[in-house]
């Protein structure tokens, strides 16, 4: 089939279950790729744990930071409980760090991770990715203020009240009244920023190369699995990723290493203009065109 045709029937099956999106999918043996908007800039939500950890992994193989030691961690740290992990306890805890990047990257604990930027602030984590040559991604800010957002002052019920608000103010610049979700201030980058770090870490020429396995290793018990895994994951191939979700957007970014040896880089960024929050319709239709892509681009 014409690759512009596939291109517009994806884009009409988003439109459909009431996204617009920024992907792209890479073959990291060629470099070839396909997407759909791709330089698009959003805000990333939790897909910003995959380069703190970077940054602290660096830090740790350098004798920084030891990742055997502990950090005491008090109940409450983020007011906005997250499904899982330490928001959730009600008593003080102490982990170590090695143990909160398992909690903040295959958890997507909101509370480790911001244990871990206080060992390695937002502009340390930019700097490490500029040294890995990923200029596309920006990380301004910690958790605690992604976490900031009108949802928290409503009950789980009325979701949509949190929603609406979020969807269709957006200026032609990508601000936003919200501002975890303008981006000029939310931590943001674009679906090919995101393939590029992945390609760092899979084929990794300026990040370590233990820092990159470990990082991989970590994406690799991703426990966030109703997205995108459910099209990639198989017995001839194995899923490693990270999602983001914040109010109106969902994210997932992952590589898909096959049995036969390729392995293809994937970044699906979106944003919904239903306000509700869930929805197995979305969540369906952005793996569908993810995996139609990827399809697409290894027939070539």
């Amino acid at each position: 089939m014409n690759v512009q045709r596939v291109i517009r029937e994806l884009r009409a099956m988003l439109k459909d279950a009431g996204l617009s999106g920024s992907f792209l999918v890479r073959d990291l043996a060629t470099g070839d790729e396909l997407g759909i908007s791709p330089d698009v800039e959003l805000p990333i939500a939790s897909l910003v744990k995959v380069p703190l950890a970077v940054a602290v992994l660096e830090r740790i193989q350098d004798g920084r930071i030891d990742g055997a030691d502990v950090i005491d961690l008090p109940p409450g740290l983020i007011a906005s409980a997250g499904q899982v992990g330490l928001s959730r306890f009600r008593h003080p805890a102490r982990i170590a760090v090695e143990d909160l990047l398992y909690l903040s990257t295959a958890l997507s604990d909101n509370a480790a991770a911001d244990a871990l930027f206080g060992l390695v602030p937002p502009a340390e984590v930019n700097h490490v990715l500029v040294d890995a040559g990923c200029t596309g991604i920006t990380v301004r800010h910690t958790m605690r203020e992604l976490t900031r957002t009108p949802a928290r002052r409503f009950e789980p019920r009325e979701a949509h009240l949190a929603h609406s608000p979020a969807i269709g103010s957006r200026t032609a610049g990508h601000g936003h009244p919200i501002p975890q979700l303008d981006v000029s201030r939310a931590n943001s980058g674009t679906a090919r920023a995101c393939v590029d770090l992945l390609q760092a870490l899979w084929l990794p020429a300026r990040i370590p190369v233990a820092v990159a396995a470990q990082v991989r290793s970590l994406m690799g018990e991703n426990v966030i699995r109703h997205r995108l895994t459910p099209y990639f994951s198989s017995d001839a191939s194995r899923w490693s990723s990270k999602t983001g979700t914040l109010l109106n957007l969902r994210h997932e970014i992952g590589v898909v290493e096959h049995e036969d040896g390729s392995k293809y880089a994937i970044a699906a960024l979106t944003e919904s203009t239903v306000p509700a929050a869930v929805q197995p319709t979305a969540e369906a239709a952005m793996a569908h065109v993810a995996r139609a892509l990827h399809d697409q681009l290894r027939a070539r």
